[in-house]
């Protein structure tokens, strides 16, 4: 019995292992694929305070709004909610972009809300007004350079979970793992230009 009991126990964690290599291999990896491994950032949901401290930080504004990795669609459609639009998203995996459709389906949004299967290194930001941000800190420092190049100046960039470490941001709301900041573009090249011209003297 007890030599039963220990396979029993070897089968089961095996058929778990294999249950969880499986679901990464079919439903997380494909959209890391194509990207540097630095650069790869996980699924993980945001829960329903980090989508509501992240639109808190943008209400009353206007414009084109995306979300960078946007997951299952639910930032997106809450912005579209909230009245943020044109609202899209840009993901590589092509299960979650499956998942946000039906979620914008069932919402009945679909034809309202995008959801696009592109590379959010390869795409031009310089018509978005809004930006929302919930990515690993290991891709922060080099998102920054990007949208320092591409964003204009009225635009604002939402970021949850991780600060971007190099700036100084205009709001913030929550607290912990609920923590949402808010950078606006302009004080952000300002503060930018400052630090060069201090460094030069």
């Amino acid at each position: 019995g007890a030599a039963l009991g220990g396979r029993g126990l070897l089968a089961l964690a095996v058929a778990s292992g294999a249950a969880a290599w499986a679901t990464w291999a079919v439903l997380l990896m494909p959209g890391f694929r194509r990207v540097p491994l630095r650069l790869q950032v996980p699924y993980q949901p945001s829960s329903p305070r980090q989508v509501a401290n992240a639109l808190a930080l943008l209400r009353g504004r206007a414009g084109k709004t995306v979300d960078l990795g946007s997951g299952d669609g639910r930032l997106v459609l809450e912005a579209y909610k909230q009245g943020l639009r044109p609202a899209l998203g840009y993901e590589l995996n092509p299960w979650l972009l499956c998942l946000a459709n039906y979620r914008a389906w069932k919402a009945g949004y679909h034809g309202n809300v995008s959801f696009l299967k592109k590379d959010l290194w390869k795409v031009n930001l310089s018509d978005c007004h809004n930006v929302i941000v919930f990515l690993a800190p290991s891709v922060k420092p080099p998102l920054a350079t990007k949208l320092l190049a591409e964003l204009p100046d009225d635009a604002r960039v939402v970021a949850g979970r991780f600060p971007f470490p190099s700036w100084t941001p205009s709001s913030t709301l929550g607290q912990g793992l609920e923590q949402v900041w808010a950078y606006d573009m302009r004080e952000v090249r300002r503060e930018a230009q400052s630090s060069a011209q201090d460094s030069r003297v």
